[in-house]
């Protein structure tokens, strides 16, 4: 069982918990943790190629076209050939998804519903450290000091697209270009969804389906 690579994906909504869920699989499996916000800040930080196409996009708050996002994802996957991953941010759209199937294809992919009232409210607490992308949640997971990032001390913000106005936006935005990805991941047999409020409540079931694809490298799940 564990002699295979195991690939996975994970998506859903923006505030649906993918990070922590992300974090928890890879203390307790050992799977990398590829996130393409994470990729994209280190190539913006380094001044690459890619980094500063998409850099145009995000200062002129568009969205980064799928060319730039696939080529930063194809090199990061080519790097990890041999590794255990779970993919997060990408694929997000159906291009996107086509781009990775030439290199492979997702064992599994995990699609979190989470309830639009529960997104809003865990928007509305969530703050981030620009240059780091930090997220804090003053409910559940607040910075050591109200307004400062933990590590830096510096100025905390609340981005414009996570105030309850722009959040409906955001969530039609995200059903329209995700449901032609579900759809085919759903239609490959590889797609398992899970619903609810609480992420802690959903874990138990993500630790549950992983466990069957790979030996955990913790003896119990953390948390």
């Amino acid at each position: 069982m564990a002699s295979k690579l195991l690939r996975a994906v994970i998506l859903g909504p923006p505030g649906s918990g993918k990070g922590t869920v992300c974090q928890r699989v890879a203390q307790n499996f050992g799977l990398q943790h590829l996130s393409s916000g994470h990729f994209l800040r280190e190539n913006i930080h380094a001044n690459t190629e890619v980094g500063d196409m998409a850099k145009q996009y995000i200062e002129k708050g568009l969205l980064v076209p799928d060319y730039v996002i696939t080529r930063l994802m194809m090199k990061e996957l080519e790097n990890r050939q041999g590794e255990h991953w779970l993919l997060d941010g990408f694929p997000r759209t159906l291009v996107q998804a086509e781009a990775l199937h030439t290199i492979c294809d997702p064992d599994l992919v995990i699609s979190l519903n989470i309830p639009f009232e529960t997104l809003k409210d865990r928007l509305s607490q969530r703050w981030i450290h620009p240059p780091s992308g930090r997220v804090y949640n003053l409910d559940f997971n607040p910075p050591h000091v109200h307004g400062l990032d933990d590590v830096t001390g510096e100025p905390l913000i609340q981005q414009e697209e996570d105030k309850p106005e722009a959040l409906a936006a955001r969530l039609r935005q995200y059903k329209d270009v995700a449901k032609p990805v579900i759809d085919l991941y759903k239609s490959r047999g590889v797609l398992h969804q899970f619903s609810g409020t609480e992420t802690n409540k959903i874990w138990p079931y993500v630790y549950t389906l992983f466990s069957n694809k790979i030996t955990p490298v913790r003896s119990r799940q953390a948390y």
